[in-house]
């Protein structure tokens, strides 16, 4: 007999009947000619990207639109810059894969018109390079079309996003400008400062340690003279640890040395002429008083100094300030490899020079540099005669003060009525050309405005003491040789600035030559005493860029006989208070 096998094997859980697929899903629905679409998002900043979540909002919405419609999306495209240009990353990527792809249509998804551009003549370039392109745009807010009426609702809505960009802007404008009015700074933060949120609201400067307070030392320096040229100040900056280089070459550049020392935001003041914001005082603190700042801008106008050398270093701190005595050429300095170390020398390198390469041991000529600076310093008793002097030159500035106060309260009101009366010319004439004078002297007097102001606020501040002042001043003309002995280059720079009026002239066999002193070790060195001769009236050296105010002489009382009977001095003192000596005569 004839019978049907079956045979039954385990094939798995088999079919579920209780959870059946969805035929109608459109995950389920088999369509391989499904339209390919890109998405294209735009912001208006990076702060925009960083902070807000406009870009993902716009994804979501063209994403939906996509589904909704049965696109595929293929690619996503963003910028976060002002939709005024054409020229955008990711706009430029989005027309590439068009063209690239331009066989196939792809609808191009924006979340709104604005999106797209801010411009009428941006968003027709656009609008025909994604035509271009291969591209059809699309948007769940707008239906573009080909026909007239939707063409001019289209550049009609362009127009209208055009129009909320210039308005924007012109808002924004305004509001900076109005903060810049009341003396707040609104845009990128100098070197130095930072921005921090204030109590009533806003940012302000603030100082950005350290930089401020290498940047506050640095402005003294120069003011003074200790930094003399734009390289010095330059270099000193660059060997500040703390002072930020946002550069490759972790150099300060010099196009912003010239900033830094012409930038009168950091008087405590602003000016931005473009956006017709006159000078005012600003509501931060200054890292250099108007007085330095004017002082300042008066030395880069001449300069009149010859940049210093790069070379020197704390290894030869002589370098650069001693000459040959035979030829007069300035010495050179270098390490020299021996068998077993290297060893520091002095030497000329004048060529038909007799001394040419013929080196000094670094010590023997820093050491019989060190005996020159003892011969000079002057005794203790002509230091005391220094002191009494300068008590005398101080009591008579204490009662000029009152003086002074009196005459910059005149000047300050004069200067107040100038400015009132040009005000009012200004608002009487008709003529544009006759107004900008008008207002660029107002500017110049507001100037001086605040340069007296600031005078005045000096002086009202509680002065320092007498000895508070001159003690470390008379302590380095009774011992130089102590700073010369710092670890500090720059301490032994200052002590050759101040001592010596020229280089030094060294001979290999003799030593120093005699050196050309400043006038006040001549003045205080214990050799001139007993000689009694006449000193020319040459002020202090190494000279300073100060205006200073000439006191009474004062004359000693006579010593007893058997030393100098006296001698005829002439203090100074300048605006910040600091006294300077001059010889008149020896009697």
């Amino acid at each position: 007999n004839k019978g049907i096998i079956f045979s039954v094997f385990d094939e798995g859980d088999g079919f579920d009947f209780t959870n059946l697929p969805d035929p109608t899903a459109p995950e389920n629905i088999e369509n391989q000619n499904k339209t390919k679409a890109v998405i294209y998002c735009r912001v208006s900043s990076t702060k925009q990207t960083l902070k807000g979540d406009g870009l993902n909002s716009q994804k979501a919405r063209c994403e939906e639109y996509a589904n909704y419609k049965g696109y595929e999306v293929v690619q996503y495209f963003k910028d976060d810059m002002t939709g005024a240009l054409f020229q955008r990353p990711g706009m430029q990527s989005m027309l590439s894969f068009l063209n690239k792809n331009s066989k196939e249509t792809h609808v191009v998804i924006i979340d709104d018109i604005s999106r797209l551009a801010r411009d009428i003549e941006t968003h027709l370039q656009l609008r025909s390079a994604i035509s271009g392109a291969g591209g059809k745009l699309e948007s769940p807010t707008l239906e573009f079309g080909e026909d007239p009426d939707s063409i001019f609702v289209e550049n009609l809505l362009a127009s209208v996003s055009q129009h909320q960009r210039q308005k924007n802007a012109e808002q924004t404008r305004n509001r900076m400008r109005a903060r810049l009015l009341n003396g707040y700074w609104v845009f990128h933060a100098p070197v130095g400062y930072k921005y921090e949120k204030s109590n009533g609201g806003g940012k302000v400067l603030v100082r950005d340690e350290p930089a401020a307070s290498i940047l506050e030392e640095a402005f003294k320096l120069f003011a003074s003279g200790v930094l003399q040229t734009k390289a010095e100040f330059k270099r000193y900056l660059d060997n500040q640890p703390g002072f930020p280089i946002h550069n490759a070459t972790g150099k300060v550049l010099r196009q912003r040395i010239h900033e830094i020392l012409t930038r009168v935001l950091y008087t405590g003041h602003l000016e931005v002429p473009n956006w017709n914001v006159s000078y005012r005082k600003a509501n931060h603190e200054p890292l250099v008083s108007l007085e330095d700042f004017e002082r300042i801008q008066k030395r880069l106008k001449t300069n009149a100094h010859a940049p210093a050398r790069k070379d020197i270093s704390k290894d030869f701190p002589l370098r650069g300030f001693v000459t040959c005595a035979d030829c007069g050429q300035t010495m050179t300095a270098c390490w020299s490899k021996g068998k077993s170390k290297h060893y520091p020398y002095y030497l000329c390198y004048t060529k038909g020079c007799p001394s040419r390469t013929k080196s000094i041991p670094r010590k023997k000529l820093e050491d019989a540099f060190s005996e020159l600076v003892r011969k000079i310093t002057p005794s203790k008793s002509l230091v005391n005669l220094a002191w009494d002097t300068l008590k005398i030159a101080w009591k008579d500035e204490e009662q000029k003060d009152k003086e002074r106060t009196l005459t910059q309260n005149k000047q300050l009101n004069a200067l107040d009525n100038q400015v009132s009366q040009l005000i009012d010319r200004i608002v009487e004439t008709t003529n544009p050309t006759v107004a900008k004078a008008f207002e660029d002297k107002i500017s110049n007097l507001e100037k001086e405005k605040a340069l007296l102001s600031e005078k005045m606020e000096k002086n009202k501040k509680s002065r320092r003491g007498f000895e508070d002042i001159f003690e470390h001043c008379l302590d380095f003309f009774s011992n130089p040789h102590k700073l010369w002995a710092s670890e500090r280059l720059e301490d032994k720079r200052t002590v050759l600035k101040l001592m010596f009026l020229d280089k030094l002239s060294y001979d290999r066999n003799e030593g120093f030559r005699t050196p050309e002193i400043s006038l006040p070790f001549n003045i205080l060195r214990r050799n001139i005493m007993p000689k009694k001769e006449m000193v020319p009236r040459r002020g202090l050296e190494p000279p300073r860029p100060f205006d200073h105010q000439h006191l009474k002489l004062a004359r000693l009382p006579i010593p007893p006989s058997g030393q100098a009977v006296g001698i005829l001095l002439e203090a100074e003192i300048d605006n910040n208070k600091n006294i300077f000596l001059s010889v008149d005569k020896i009697l």
